[in-house]
């Protein structure tokens, strides 16, 4: 169980299909090259496949890296590289477990509100 916040955890999804025989280390390379950030950050980042009926998320959990992999029995899941020309989308950890369990409107529509930025604080970009 998860307490607290999970706004800091953030989830990158790959904008587009990936191939998903890769393993630990093909997809930590495209996290590298294509995503440009670190597989070892212990952000989440997604992957699909064409046909969009598999998923994958790599994370790093602090001892090593995880890789999860689902299969919809029935349906596909939401096409994340619809956005012609977007490098990257960022979701939250709400919206991946609503992708994860099929929802169609993750990446169409904003569903979480933006994150909000107390005055006088800034906030550093990795």
């Amino acid at each position: 169980m998860i307490v607290g916040s999970t706004r800091g955890l953030r989830v990158f999804a790959y904008p587009g299909p990936a191939d998903l025989r890769r393993g630990f280390d093909g997809l930590s390379g495209l996290v590298t090259e294509s995503l440009r950030r670190d597989p070892l950050s212990g952000d989440c980042f997604l992957f699909t496949n064409k046909s969009r009926t598999r998923a994958k998320v790599l994370l790093y959990d602090g001892t090593g890296l995880c890789l999860y992999h689902k299969r919809l029995g029935a349906g596909r899941f939401a096409c994340l590289w619809l956005r012609a020309g977007a490098a990257t989308l960022e979701l939250t950890l709400s919206e991946l477990a609503l992708f994860l369990e099929g929802s169609r409107a993750v990446g169409r529509i904003p569903l979480s509100p933006p994150a909000i930025v107390p005055r006088g604080v800034v906030l550093r970009n990795n």
